[in-house]
């Protein structure tokens, strides 16, 4: 007889549960709403509603974790960018740099480009906007609207004052940063996001390397991909694999997150030899490409181990216009594992956060891409680098190709005066540290024969950086070169340039 119960039992159980919830939101939104009604009617001051309403939504939801987030209406521009991959604006990267907002970088071909903007140009007002005291979102934000309008650009150049008319357009990012082909037929593909469109874009390099240089393997770069549309990775896996494959599963807690993906047509290059390079800023939609080879032994996977980003959002309309794109459910790959590395219900529960090593995609093939504190960690912090790159481009009208580009000894001369005028002083981070040292050591009045020998070091520590450079001669041309390169050539001869540098690509190559 206690058989007969146990289901109605556990339904009450469950509606109870579902009750107390509901019962919890109730209240906490009254009190949401009496604390607003009694500022508005008791605060000393007039309030922006709108304003503090919004804040305490983004901040309710950057506790939730750093991906579900509110996406007002006057924001359509950036939920476009999210998921077409483009927008509404001039084509330009842009920095915040000594208080001001400057021009970084340009896309070729688009508005800012076509007009004249140089990397290096300050923004004095945008669209009337004074640029005093913005930083990038504010800038940005005026930068971007409707494709078709025309905004009124004033820049400060070489102490004087440039007024650029620009027409804003849809600025589109290709998905393909870069295609080639490297040795013994070996096809690259950079690819950049997963955007609307963006598998046929890959499958249209691809196929245009076979048809036009035979290429027989494929090295797919993801590196810094940090995801995007699952689809787009569905597509590009079933370029690959058998029609019918299981590629990746969701699981929510509601019943309509619970999904199975697999691929929906016939391999187009079933046996083509696949490597796939990643790090630690690979995320989401590339964990799932990644993996789901390296899963189905389809690919050789090279690099770092991924973000562990394997937390699925939806975007969910809401009132006036508004969405919120909320997570919905967690990725698993065939074999079962999560790609999820951080438990973010943890931090809800107020426990310390830490990367859980068994999320992400760990490589075949794991290398490391070591960060030194040598002297073009100090060039490029201080943007010297880039300071330099626009001082050689109004010093050279044009330059090699980007694949034949070469600094010479002429140019890294030059490159030292512009330092000696700028009074660059190298100090290397022991330096900084003892000196820190052996402050501390006066504040608690340690033996002067310590002291006298800590400062005995600080001679030893001073570096001419021209030496400096010369050591690291392959990483300063590496750095150097990329940054003027840019000027030039954009993205793509950037990515062409870069490649001879590349250690973690020969590796890749070695897997063939």
């Amino acid at each position: 007889m206690k058989r007969i119960f146990i289901i109605p039992f556990l339904c009450l159980t469950i509606n109870l549960l579902a009750t107390t919830q509901t019962t919890r939101i109730d209240k906490n939104l009254n009190i949401y709403s009496d604390v607003m009604r009694q500022l508005d009617i008791n605060y000393v001051d007039t309030l922006n509603y709108d304003d503090l309403i919004e804040t305490s939504i983004n901040y309710m939801l950057h506790k939730v974790d750093p991906y579900t987030m509110y996406i007002p209406k006057r924001e359509d521009d950036e939920l476009r960018r999210m998921t077409q991959g483009k927008y509404g604006g001039v084509g330009s990267i842009i920095m915040y740099r000594d208080s001001n907002v400057y021009v970084s970088e340009l896309y070729e071909g688009m508005p800012a480009q076509q007009s004249g903007l140089l990397p290096g140009d300050r923004f004095v007002k945008v669209d009337g906007m004074d640029c005093e005291g913005k930083n990038t979102k504010e800038v940005s934000d005026k930068l971007r609207g409707k494709p078709g309008t025309t905004i009124e650009i004033i820049l400060a150049r070489d102490s004087q004052l440039i007024t650029k008319q620009v027409t804003r357009r849809d600025i589109h990012m290709p998905a393909v940063g870069y295609a080639t082909v490297l040795q013994d037929s070996i096809g690259y593909i950079f690819f950049n996001e997963f955007t609307t469109n963006s598998a046929q874009e890959l499958l249209t390099a691809l196929d245009g390397m076979v048809q036009s240089y035979g290429i027989k393997c494929l090295i797919i770069d993801l590196r810094g991909n940090g995801g995007g549309l699952i689809d787009e990775a569905i597509q590009i896996v079933g370029f690959f694999v058998p029609k019918g494959t299981e590629v990746v599963s969701t699981k929510g807690k509601i019943e309509r997150s619970n999904q199975t993906y697999t691929t929906q047509t016939s391999p187009i290059f079933p046996n083509m030899p696949l490597v796939v390079l990643v790090n630690s800023q690979s995320a989401s939609a590339s964990e799932i490409v990644a993996g789901a080879l390296q899963d189905l032994k389809r690919a050789t996977i090279v690099g770092e181990r991924t973000f562990g980003k394997g937390l699925v959002q939806n975007i969910r309309p809401i009132a006036y216009g508004g969405h919120l794109k909320v997570t919905t459910s967690k990725y698993y790959l065939p074999s079962g594992r999560c790609i999820q590395a951080i438990d973010y219900a943890e931090r809800q529960r107020g426990h310390q956060l830490y990367r859980d090593t068994a999320g992400g995609i760990l490589p075949d093939v794991v290398l490391t891409d070591s960060q030194k504190l040598d002297i073009t960690y100090n060039l490029y912090r201080d943007h010297l680098f880039f300071d330099y790159a626009n001082h050689y481009y109004r010093q050279h009208k044009s330059i090699a190709p980007a694949k034949d580009f070469q600094l010479t000894e002429s140019d890294l001369e030059d490159f030292c005066r512009f330092l000696d005028a700028k009074e660059f002083s190298y100090e290397t981070e022991t330096g900084r540290n003892l000196g820190e040292l052996i402050k501390m050591a006066k504040q608690e009045d340690l033996d002067s024969t310590l002291l006298a020998e800590l400062e005995a070091f600080k001679p030893r520590l001073t570096v001419d950086y021209r030496a400096a450079i010369q050591r690291n001669r392959k990483e300063v041309e590496e750095l150097l070169g990329g940054e003027i390169i840019k000027r030039y050539y954009y993205h793509r001869g950037y990515y062409a340039y870069m490649l001879r540098y590349d250690e973690q690509l020969q590796r890749a190559l070695e897997v063939f």
